[in-house]
């Protein structure tokens, strides 16, 4: 017992050593890492080679991803996570000394059972349900202190890489300028929530593990809407609001969380006490019978050893040796599975750094490699952006056209499909780089995006309207919500807000409203931003031309300039130039005529 009772001190004390021994390291490593704090782990990473699949071994890459996820899970020394790590580390220490009590009281227990010690039996038994309370109180402290540092691992992983994600449009590039990464939803909600919960095993709670589950699905709705529609949020400029509602959801899905931590707490208790130490006290109870009964037949005339022999004869150290060897097993089995995690996380933060510094990758096949010609090398981001105050927008497509608009004359795109219309206004709206030249365009506020699918974020009616700015922004601008009617009432969608009954009404807008309804919804927002450059992609495809007719004529009176794609004839008269690309390199770009008017009609 004693060589056990120090093999045990042993292995927990190293258990909570070794959690303040990692963070001395880590805290270490980050000061004597200053601003270059990434260059080494960079390195590393970088070095295998290009193509290859990145490994998910416990060996030195994975020692070197851990502690870069350490890095961000434990910002700084003196944290929420040091205090839990601390709270582990002496809640191990104390249920060591708990262990070693247990022992030497179960041995006291089995002697006096063994010795036919009905005193002594009962004296070290009432010893045991004495200390139950407090045995259970430092187990289910400890899986207290162990959940929340999950949890907080989680938060502070999830807020750095959705800081990364949503920061400028590189949620728009992942998914469209560069394939290296091509689930970023699984990525930033099981794959993140994995590594922090590894080995945590969910309790089957009914209604809270419902709860859970609901909470979770949410979380992961909100990130499939924003790949769904990257390049309408784009260009709406909506990354900080659509980062709120992705808190936002986050939040209520930890507040839950929370909740369930504390709850299993409660229950933990209970747990202990009755279903393992009561269980305890049954055990001991029901093996004591034969022992302690002095006329049993069966130990009539047996000496102390052979009583000692049968009882130890049931195997409990076998099966003892068994369950450590079990735990050893998946102890390497789960180091195994977070060697995985931890490669596809740090991929992740990567690929978003490379992403946030102008460096795509993009697996294709250029056609000069196809026919054996020379090839062009392009470089993203060496082209230049000019943005201005003035009211001219030069628009620059590739080498084929360069053409000057100034305020108040409309531009007319068309041509062919796949002719380079789309291509065009991603260049102008930022969301694709330069890969030479320059583009003069006015600032970012200035041009707005009006999409042929209407993206209709999540809340209420009047956030349909004022996207993305939030009611805050709306009370700063000055804009009272009968402005915000008269917008409505402007594309005809006056009945919307009578037939919801309040601006704040939350509803799925998306499936509320008709295809012509949300089209004009996405109107109204225009109206309410009052941008000097408007680009309509196809906007009113689904309006019929008289309302169609109003929109274009209130657009002028209150001052946007439009550029529209649409192979609707009768716009032309809505516009002053006219932009024909034939998808072969060839463009016209022309002012537009009385008879070509006719022509056109």
């Amino acid at each position: 017992m004693a060589a056990v009772s120090k093999y045990l001190t042993v292995k927990n004390s190293a258990g909570a050593g070794g959690i303040l021994l990692v963070l001395y390291f880590l805290q270490q490593r980050r000061r004597s890492a200053g601003l270059n704090r990434y260059k080494g782990s960079s390195n590393d990473l970088n070095s295998e080679k290009v193509g290859k699949k990145e490994r998910a071994a416990v060996d030195k890459l994975f020692f070197i991803r851990i502690s870069r996820i350490l890095r961000v899970m434990v910002p700084r020394f003196f944290s929420k996570e040091t205090w839990y790590l601390f709270l582990i580390a002496v809640m191990l220490v104390t249920r060591t000394y708990c262990d070693v009590w247990m022992i030497q009281n179960g041995t006291m227990i089995e002697s006096a059972i063994i010795g036919r010690s009905t005193k002594g039996f009962k004296k070290y038994l009432f010893n045991f349900i004495t200390a139950m309370p407090v045995i259970a109180l430092v187990n289910n402290f400890l899986k207290l202190g162990l959940n929340e540092l999950k949890l907080c691992f989680r938060v502070r992983l999830t807020k750095h890489l959705y800081d990364e994600y949503l920061k400028g449009y590189t949620y728009y590039k992942m998914g469209n300028l560069d394939n290296r990464i091509a689930n970023a939803d699984q990525l930033l909600t099981q794959d993140v929530e994995n590594p922090c919960w590894i080995s945590c095993k969910t309790l089957p709670i009914g209604k809270m593990t419902v709860s859970e589950q609901k909470y979770e699905g949410e979380y992961r709705y909100v990130n499939s809407r924003l790949i769904t529609n990257s390049e309408e949020i784009a260009f709406y400029n909506g990354n900080v609001r659509e980062k709120q509602t992705i808190h936002s959801t986050f939040r209520k899905l930890v507040d839950h969380l929370h909740n369930f931590i504390f709850f299993r707490f409660s229950m933990g208790m209970v747990d202990s006490v009755i279903a393992k130490y009561f269980a305890t006290v049954v055990g001991y109870l029901v093996v004591s019978r034969p022992f302690l009964d002095l006329s049993h037949p069966r130990h009539l005339t047996s000496s102390h050893a052979e009583l000692l022999e049968d009882y130890y004869q049931s195997g409990r150290m076998l099966l003892r040796m068994s369950q450590a060897l079990g735990r050893i097993v998946l102890a390497g089995r789960e180091m195994t599975r977070l060697s995985g995690f931890t490669t596809r996380i740090t991929e992740l933060m990567k690929v978003l750094k490379e992403l946030n510094s102008g460096k795509y990758e993009r697996t294709m096949v250029s056609q000069s490699e196809k026919d054996g010609s020379e090839k062009l090398t392009l470089i993203p981001g060496s082209g230049r952006i000019i943005n201005n105050n003035v009211n001219v927008c030069a628009l620059i497509l590739f080498v084929y056209c360069s053409s000057k608009v100034k305020s108040g004359a409309n531009v007319l795109v068309c041509g062919p499909n796949g002719c380079g219309k789309s291509s065009l206004f991603r260049v102008l709206g930022e969301l694709w780089p330069l890969f030479g030249g320059s583009l003069t365009k006015p600032e970012r506020g200035k041009l707005f995006y009006v999409p042929q699918r209407p993206y209709m974020t999540l809340g209420s009616l009047r956030d349909q309207v004022i996207y993305p700015d939030t009611h805050e922004d709306q009370r700063k601008k000055g804009i009272s919500d009968q402005v915000l009617k008269e917008y409505l009432d402007n594309v005809q969608l006056g009945h919307i807000l009578e037939r919801e009954g309040s601006w704040d009404m939350v509803q799925d807008w998306m499936d509320v409203l008709s295809g012509g309804e949300k089209q004009r919804m996405a109107m109204a927002r225009l109206f309410y931003h009052k941008p000097q450059f408007a680009i309509l992609d196809e906007c009113t495809s689904a309006v019929s031309v008289d309302v169609e007719d109003y929109i274009y004529s209130h657009c002028r009176k209150v001052g946007i300039t439009l550029f529209t794609v649409s192979h609707r004839k009768s716009l032309w008269k809505h516009h002053e130039y006219y932009l024909h690309m034939d998808g072969r390199g060839n463009y016209e770009f022309k002012l537009i005529t009385p008879e070509t008017v006719e022509f056109g009609s």
